[in-house]
């Protein structure tokens, strides 16, 4: 009976997540699913604060990049790149998507997938509108790259966050594994969209006069650059990352408000403790559901080994475990399993919850969140179209990316 409760809240979790009714946040369901699977017994009390304990840091810091994203868009950083993409492309549409891909891919891996969505998204439909460019292809690199371009640092995603801690690894020796991955996937994903979006892109511009570009905001381009500095540091002195990255929030912070670019009741939402509630929680509920059987279900069909093979098959079940139940409880899951085979299997399903998400709309809540974004600029994204783009980028993107894990892996001695 508690196995049943607890697939019965995840359902619940992961459908009011998709839905969202009213705009309602996914913590509504998600706090009282966790409470339900405590209450029936589904999960001891005990093992539920153990989850919560274990996820802790890994939001606390996710919190404070998020605060951090926040004031970088309220000093104008994103609006400086927006004007400099215009300025540069010269009025080419080719142009500008190789601008989008670098800029997203250095936004996702600098500042986490949820920046490139909620605050580069709307930046890239004002720059497109200024040049007279149809917006699509560069509307949809930035849902591609906040999920396939999130593979290169451990502040990129969530999932990177609890995939480092699971494998034990640094914040260099990360980066040092990922970044052939990284590289590999953009690569994929950039030819994918010139061939998928060749008759969009060859469209001249209706206003190829370039636009003014305002001068670049010194000060959060200068924290920015110190604190990804000091995450590196951090990691030879064995320092949690987290503690780096809030003093990057508060000495930014500290400047908005002297400045009045934001109000102190601005700061909880930059946080976004909802969401942050919602992963704490939905921990709790995944615990309940591995606990109560799943755990056992998956342990008899997860690959063994770290050979070029098996992380193949470690990457393909978490793309498709993705795309079945999201990306966050689909790391949740499989993360235990994936330790035991060390840190090559842990990063190939990190290339499956990351990479994979491009497939369906249901991947991960980015996607989610990136479509109400792009529906609210009046722009429709439909479902064949974007699950054809998908199937064209996102298996091969998944096998190359695994290739080049599995070179780095080799080159670190670690194959």
């Amino acid at each position: 009976m508690g196995e049943v409760i607890s697939i019965a809240m995840l359902v619940v979790v992961l459908g009011f997540a998709v839905v969202r009714p009213r705009g309602l946040p996914e913590a509504v369901a998600a706090v009282p699913a966790a409470a339900v699977v405590i209450l029936t017994g589904a999960i001891s009390l005990a093992d539920a604060w153990a989850e919560v304990e274990h996820l802790f840091p890994v939001v606390a810091f996710l919190a404070a990049v998020l605060v951090i994203s926040e004031l970088c868009d309220a000093d104008g950083l994103f609006r400086y790149a927006g004007a400099l993409m215009a300025a540069k492309s010269g009025g080419d549409a080719r142009r500008l998507l190789v601008f989008v891909f670098v800029l997203a891919s250095l936004v996702t891996a600098v500042l986490s997938l949820d920046a490139t969505v909620v605050l580069l998204t709307p930046v890239v439909f004002a720059t497109a509108s200024r040049m007279g460019v149809r917006p699509k292809p560069h509307a949809y690199a930035t849902t591609h790259l906040a999920n396939a371009g999130s593979l290169l640092l451990p502040v990129s995603n969530l999932t990177n966050l609890l995939a480092m801690s699971a494998a034990g690894l640094t914040f260099v020796s990360f980066a040092g594994l990922m970044v052939l991955p990284w590289l590999a996937v953009i690569g994929v994903e950039y030819i994918a969209f010139r061939i998928f979006f060749a008759s969009d892109l060859s469209i001249a511009a209706t206003k190829p006069e370039p636009p003014d570009v305002p001068p670049l905001p010194r000060f959060s381009a200068a924290v920015l650059a110190l604190t990804l500095a000091g995450f590196v540091v951090a990691s030879f002195l064995h320092i949690e990352a987290a503690w780096v990255a809030l003093a990057g929030a508060l000495v930014m912070l500290v400047r908005a408000l002297i400045r009045k670019q934001v109000t102190a009741r601005d700061i909880p939402g930059f946080i976004n403790l909802g969401f942050l509630a919602f992963v704490l929680s939905l921990g709790v509920v995944v615990t309940a559901v591995v606990n109560g059987g799943l755990g056992a279900a998956i342990g008899m069909i997860v690959p063994s080994g770290h050979d070029l093979l098996s992380l193949l098959l470690w990457a393909g079940l978490a793309a498709l475990l993705a795309n079945v139940v999201n990306n966050l409880p689909a790391v949740l899951v499989l993360l235990p399993f994936a330790a035991e085979s060390g840190p090559g299997a842990v990063l190939a399903v990190l290339i499956g919850v990351n990479v994979g998400p491009n497939l369906t709309y249901v991947g991960s809540l980015a996607t989610l969140l990136w479509r109400r974004i792009v529906q609210a600029h009046d722009h429709e994204t439909p479902i064949q179209e974007f699950t054809l783009l998908g199937l064209l980028a996102t298996p091969i993107a998944i096998v190359v990316g695994v290739v080049a894990l599995w070179a780095s892996l080799l080159i670190g001695g670690m194959g």
